[in-house]
């Protein structure tokens, strides 16, 4: 059941990575980033309300502040990336964030079986494969795309972790004060526009009408994503939940492939099937 949630986890990670990632490319990060951000706070209230306990909030808001702050600039640094890279390669490199929480985990004293812990490596050097062009300067693009992935790693691995130690106490609530850091830091860097340039700023809050949807589902996508993984992640082995939760690259590696035609490399196809193979094993133990 954990490794199940997780990779529900995956794959709406990696489906909201792929419209995320393709609305970058006609408008900035930070206007994707906030108002998905904005969708998924919706969603989290609503919940809420249909709770109706807000005491957790209180007792998870360091947690949920210092995910907020790390899953943003991760976001921020991701979808840049996305919009100057290639997406069948800027993606893979950031699940190497697995490996925070996957250390993480063997600290607090996970112990995976044998299996699994094959799986795991399998997983990782799967995602690493899936990253060879970039890695070894096949295309064009620079290393720019491949600083940015990394950055975005770290800070999405932080978030993972962190997202796990606050869902002991209660998954929502960490997620609820998570997502409003995110709107406020976006809100904030949009004050900083302003004060540059209004016309900057209203680009920066101006979406057409046909963009209004996509951005829903990112939100969506990006909220229910990160409750199935803190739920998974009180059910299961963090060392283990993390990395089946950090295989979206998959989903947007095949999105990028069948809809945006994007080309992969032979290396990029046996680090796919690892990954798979991985989560095979994972599941298997």
């Amino acid at each position: 059941m954990p490794v199940l949630l997780a990779l529900l986890s995956s794959l709406l990670w990696g489906t909201a990575d792929f419209i995320g990632g393709t609305l970058t490319r006609r408008r900035s990060p930070y206007t994707v980033v906030g108002w998905s951000q904005v969708a998924g706070l919706v969603v989290i209230l609503l919940a809420a309300l249909v709770v109706g306990n807000w005491s957790p909030w209180a007792d998870v808001a360091f947690i949920g502040v210092a995910a907020g702050a790390a899953g943003y600039v991760g976001l921020l640094s991701f979808y840049t990336a996305l919009a100057r890279g290639t997406m069948g390669v800027v993606a893979p490199v950031t699940a190497l964030g697995a490996i925070v929480p996957v250390v993480f985990g063997l600290i607090e004293g996970d112990r995976p079986s044998g299996v699994q812990a094959i799986g795991v490596v399998v997983a990782l050097v799967g995602v690493v494969l899936a990253s060879g062009p970039e890695l070894t300067g096949a295309k064009g693009s620079g290393s720019g795309p491949l600083l940015l992935a990394l950055l975005a790693a770290a800070c999405f691995g932080t978030a993972l972790t962190l997202i796990a130690v606050g869902s002991r106490t209660d998954a929502l609530a960490t997620l609820g004060v998570m997502r409003v850091t995110t709107v406020a830091m976006s809100v904030l860097l949009v004050v900083g526009v302003l004060v540059r340039s209004r016309s900057a700023a209203r680009a920066a809050v101006t979406v057409t009408r046909g963009e209004v949807v996509p951005l829903g589902v990112v939100g969506v996508f990006d909220v229910t994503a990160n409750i199935t993984y803190g739920i998974a992640s009180t059910l299961g082995l963090l060392s283990i939940v993390s990395v089946a939760g950090s295989l979206y690259p998959v989903a947007t590696v095949l999105l990028a492939r069948f809809v945006h035609h994007e080309r992969l490399m032979r290396i990029q196809q046996i680090g796919v099937v690892l990954a798979l193979a991985g989560v095979m094993l994972i599941a298997s133990g």
